[in-house]
């Protein structure tokens, strides 16, 4: 995959998209490698000019291609070098400081959790299943995974800013799920955030995912028949608003979530008076489809 912004760098692969003939050439070898002459037959081209398309394509870094001697001769073979594309549009927080802070699964500071209910290390399971005494556990902060039916768990991190720094931005990434007994593909549940005491809203998850397949990094000794990876989720909050993944979620601003606080706290609730009590999985490192903890991203403003 190409990240792409304004650099001038990526001047070659934006000229490269910017004609209807090089999206077609791509869609053509995308199904595999093709010579020059059947790619002109194929858009009805000359060699020659398909020539000149599959030069701005190999600039741009989207096309590669390689020379093999077959039936006597020496034919170029074209393939598509990439998948996918990321172009990042030029934003405020490009000419903010990025500081970013890391909190484990395990590492909750409050909790208050109902059955189902559970937590999990990299290696094993912590105490037993639906118990929620075992949330006290020494062994928790070892935790990669925890679920529970309805409840909230809450984490606490230290405001890293100096009294002269102002955030523009922050951004709350992690993968989540909801927690249905087994599996199931088809249950809701709507999940609160609330960030230093304010509520940003709810998202409402669609299932406990891993019927098909087996979370990416979810250890092997994790039961088959038990959730197994999440969604990741992006929440952002800055001054026009509260968005997940892009969407508008509620209209809280950074102005609103006392930044002045010594330090920060994150709650994740599923209330039992929800319309969808679906219960809710967290997946941290070493768990699920993606790698990560729970992740917080301040952007501060250096102009």
């Amino acid at each position: 995959m190409i990240k792409a912004n304004g650099e001038a760098k990526y001047m070659a692969l934006y000229e490269a998209l910017a004609s209807e003939v090089r999206w077609k050439l791509m869609g053509l070898i995308a199904g595999g490698e093709m010579n020059v002459k059947d790619i002109a037959d194929r858009l009805e081209l000359s060699p020659s000019i398909v020539t000149m398309h599959i030069r701005k394509l190999e600039l741009a870094g989207l096309v590669g291609s390689r020379r093999v001697r077959l039936n006597g001769g020496t034919h170029k073979l074209c393939f598509l070098k990439q998948e996918n594309i990321e172009i990042e549009l030029p934003s405020a927080s490009r000419n903010a400081k990025l500081r970013e802070q890391t909190i484990s699964v395990g590492h909750y500071t409050a909790f208050d959790v109902h059955p189902t209910c559970g937590l999990g290390t990299h290696e094993k399971e912590i105490g037993v299943w639906d118990d929620p005494r075992y949330f006290l556990d020494p062994e928790r902060v070892q935790a990669a995974i925890l679920w529970f039916g309805w409840g909230y768990v809450e984490y606490k991190t230290p405001n890293y800013l100096s009294p002269e720094q102002a955030a523009e931005a922050i951004e709350i990434s992690v993968e989540l799920a909801s927690e249905a007994p087994g599996l199931s593909d088809h249950w809701p549940s709507d999940i609160g955030f609330t960030f230093n005491g304010v509520f940003l809203g709810t998202w409402t998850s669609p299932a406990d995912f891993g019927r098909a397949a087996r979370g990416k990094y979810t250890p092997k000794w994790w039961h088959r028949n038990v959730n197994q990876y999440g969604l990741l989720k992006t929440i952002r909050i800055d001054a026009s608003g509260t968005y997940m993944d892009g969407e508008r979620m509620s209209e809280v601003t950074i102005a609103d979530v006392r930044l002045q606080e010594p330090f920060w706290t994150l709650r994740f609730t599923v209330d039992e008076r929800a319309e969808h009590v679906g219960g809710l999985t967290i997946y941290g490192a070493g768990f699920g489809n993606h790698d990560q903890d729970i992740v917080i991203r301040v952007y501060v403003d250096e102009q």
